[in-house]
Formats: C-alpha cells, structure tokens, sequence
C-alpha cells in the first residue's frame, strides 16, 4: 500500500475542502440557499474525514505488542469506515432533511450571484483536489485500468478520498445548477430540491465506502497480483518440491503470509528449517510490505 500517496490525497482534499467550507458558509448566510448550507455542512464534514482518515493513518504505523501482535494496521480501515458513515450521516441524511425543511419553508434564495461565484470556484478547488487524488492512484496503479483499481485496492483511505472528491464535485454541480433554476425561475422548491439531490448523492457514495470498507475490516487477502508474484517467489526456491497452500491478509499498510510447503526430499530437519528461514528472509526483502510470514513444512 502506498502510504505516501494516499497522504498527500488525503492533505490536497483537507486544504480544498477547509477554504471551500468557509466560503460556502459566508455565502448560505447571506444568500439563505438550502443548497448551499447542504454544501457548506458536505465540506466541514469532509474536512472533519479527511483528519479522521490521517489520524487513522498515524494509528495504523504502531507497532506490535503482546496485545497487538499482528500491529494495528487495521485502524486505517476503522476510521475509513467511521467516515463513511459521516458521509451517510452527517452529510447525506442532513442535506436531504434540509432540503425536505425548505421546501415546506419557501425562503427565497438572496442574492443567488453570491453563491453561483462560491459553488464555481469551489468547483474549480474540487476537481483540483480530485485531480490531485487521481494522480496519485495512477503512480500505485501500475498496469490496471482504473476500475480494475477500484475493485481490488486495499488502500481503504485513497478509496475515501476518491469518493469524497467525486460526490463533492457532483453535488456542487447539482448545486449550482438548482440555484440558477431557483433564481431564474423566482421559484425556491428549486433550490430545496437540489439540496436533496445532493443529499441523495452522498447516501449513495457512502453505501458504496461502507460496503467496501466492511470487506476490509472483516479481513481481505493482500492484491490479487501481489498474492499471485509471492506465490510464484516461494516456487522458485529450490528445496522446494511443491507449494501446497499460501494464504495472505491485508493489515492496513502490511501484509501477513502464511504457507504450507512440501520440502525437498533429500533434506533433512536443520537444512529444511533453514531453507524455509531463507525463503522468508528473501520474501521480506522482495515484498517489504509483507510483514508477518509463516512457512510450514508438510507432506499432503
């Protein structure tokens, strides 16, 4: 997993979203947009996951202990769950009960050019941050086709982040688009509507993030290409006759291995324990992300 990427995903979207939140809330105050106020909250919110996610990150680099003795790797996907369900929460269940609110309220939306310049450049600052995050996938991605990414990465917090940046630039779309229709048209049910759309948007996002950070916290083997290259390293040794089950687990940022071989038959019980600590020691070297291996001699 990368670490370096996803913090530096994780910091362009923090510093986006905190100058984007202040100026949505400026602007719902004066402009009295439903739409924007569901903006302004979606933003603190994001800024609020963003510093959940780092925090996450931090926790997930302690090392093991007696109580712990697989790390705490998966802290980063606790905390990529929590902010999934702020996102379900704070974000979209909020800007669908405001809009819900204001289309029984009628409060007219003032001064609907104050906003339209807020959601534009908040729109410029989004997809910067979403560019940001893209960018830093592509250099973890390798050969894979972005969607191919998607489905098999563990790095629950780039996941995040990626669905953050994309349900923020979609409900700003929506935004500006329903504040326009609402001032244009003289008509606030617009504007209330919009804010339900983005509330809709976000649920579904976040269902998305919940769902995928439930596999992980449950617990999900390593890549299927890194699984399938350390598999493919262990048969390359030559005391070993045949590789008869290898398994991996994602921790956060680590990986755990775990095999049963059938040894060489010409060893004997000293050299097979040192082939088998050789292959682990070449394993961690080739693989520094594996952290934990286990290597059984067996028959059948």
């Amino acid at each position: 997993m990368a670490g370096h990427e996803s913090a530096k995903a994780i910091y362009y979207a923090l510093f986006a979203n905190l100058g984007i939140a202040i100026a949505k809330g400026v602007a719902a105050f004066i402009t009295r947009s439903g739409s924007m106020l569901a903006e302004t909250i979606h933003s603190l919110a994001d800024c609020t996951n963003q510093i959940l996610l780092l925090f996450g990150m931090k926790r997930a680099m302690i090392p093991a202990d007696d109580n712990h003795p697989l790390g705490h790797g998966k802290d980063v996907y606790f905390w990529s769950f929590i902010v999934a369900m702020l996102l379900f929460s704070v974000g979209g269940l909020f800007s669908v009960y405001e809009g819900i609110h204001k289309l029984h309220a009628h409060e007219p939306v003032n001064q609907a050019w104050i906003a339209l310049v807020v959601l534009g450049i908040s729109i410029l600052l989004e997809l910067s941050s979403l560019f940001g995050a893209l960018t830093e996938i592509k250099k973890i991605r390798g050969e894979k086709t972005f969607m191919q990414w998607l489905k098999t990465t563990r790095s629950s917090e780039l996941v995040v982040v990626l669905g953050e940046d994309i349900a923020a630039v979609l409900g700003l779309v929506v935004a500006f688009v329903f504040v326009i229709l609402a001032h244009v048209l003289q008509n606030p049910v617009y504007d209330a509507l919009g804010s339900i759309v983005i509330g809709v948007i976000l649920l579904l996002v976040s269902v998305f993030l919940i769902i995928r950070m439930k596999d992980l916290l449950i617990g999900k083997s390593a890549d299927p290409d890194i699984a399938a290259a350390i598999k493919k390293h262990i048969m390359t040794s030559p005391h070993i006759d045949s590789v008869l089950n290898v398994i991996t687990l994602q921790i956060g940022p680590y990986i755990m291995v775990a095999g049963k071989l059938k040894m060489a038959k010409e060893l004997d019980i000293t050299s097979a324990c040192q082939a088998i600590n050789d292959l682990e020691q070449n394993l961690k070297t080739s693989f520094p992300e594996i952290k934990w291996s286990f290597m059984e001699p067996d028959i059948a």
